[in-house]
């Protein structure tokens, strides 16, 4: 979920959450955020195949693809359509993997599986709410998020842990505190003999339902030290081109436009994911002084 007034808006008009039986409350950011992109190469084998608003990578070999993110359930025919774009097939994504289990990252994941019948992996605390389609009362957002379609069978991955198709490889970074299972992967991709380090990074945003407080949770009575693991973890990662799940968050767009009016190294920062990081922080620091944590 976003920093700012979209992840607000839909806060208020998604907290009484769905009744039973019925579909889920509109999304009044999912326009938006659902826009049209045409996919793009990033850096080497990684692609850029999301809508506008919400990322999805594709890390691509000739032994089969790596998909991260599925965004919203009706941006999955649109990533498909970019993956068929770019020259590749849906077919050949053997593993699709993902950031964090709310509907605007994973509401699409179920479809793309069925498209191309890789395997899912989540982290331990995400794959459950993949399975059974929906967050538990440990999610600062629990009960204001519609749910995601269920997936059958989710794979566990843990902290630090690299998955392989072919010769790819990229390594989970666990990074909670926005949802406790969230994930953030680096690999290295390569054009001819430079080769960079590539991080997708989770929200840091601590977004939350009206009642929850991330300072004295319950439920989530970690969620300031999972934060702050997460901050020191995006500090230290070696960071050449920083992706976020949001693209806004991270000046995505405004690197991809660098780039194309001509500066090569627009999209590289190595200061990227201490910014982000910092951020995220600030963001938190804010947030613990609504609920009188000084």
């Amino acid at each position: 979920m976003p920093c700012a007034a979209a992840a607000l808006s839909l806060s208020l008009l998604l907290a009484a959450g769905p009744s039973a039986g019925e579909p889920p409350p509109s999304c009044p950011d999912c326009a938006l955020w659902n826009r049209a992109q045409a996919p793009f190469r990033i850096f080497g084998n990684t692609w850029y195949v999301g809508v506008h608003g919400l990322a999805a990578v594709l890390i691509t070999s000739p032994q089969g693809h790596v998909l991260i993110d599925g965004d919203l359930p009706e941006s999955a025919p649109r990533i498909a359509a970019n993956i068929g774009a770019l020259g590749f097939g849906i077919k050949d994504v053997k593993l699709i993997l993902n950031t964090h289990v709310h509907f605007d990252h994973a509401g699409g994941i179920a479809a793309l599986q069925r498209l191309s019948g890789a395997r899912v992996a989540a982290s331990e605390l995400s794959a459950p709410v993949l399975r059974r389609g929906g967050s538990g009362p440990d999610d600062p957002q629990y009960g204001m998020l519609p749910p995601i379609e269920k997936i059958g069978e989710v794979a566990v991955f843990h902290d630090g842990e690299t998955l392989d198709v072919g010769p790819i490889a990229v390594t989970a970074h666990l990074t909670p505190g926005h949802t406790p299972g969230g994930t953030s992967w680096t690999w290295k991709s390569c054009e001819k003999a430079r080769c960079l380090d590539v991080v997708y990074a989770d929200s840091l945003t601590p977004v939350s339902a009206p009642a929850f407080e991330f300072s004295r949770s319950r439920q989530y009575p970690n969620a300031v030290a999972d934060f702050e693991r997460s901050f020191a973890t995006l500090e230290s990662l070696p960071c050449g081109i920083l992706i976020t799940t949001h693209p806004d968050a991270s000046d995505f767009w405004g690197r991809v436009e660098r780039r194309s009016r001509g500066d090569a190294s627009g999209l590289i920062d190595a200061k990227a994911c201490a910014r982000y990081a910092a951020a995220g922080r600030e963001r938190l620091r804010r947030r613990l002084a609504t609920e009188g944590v000084r």
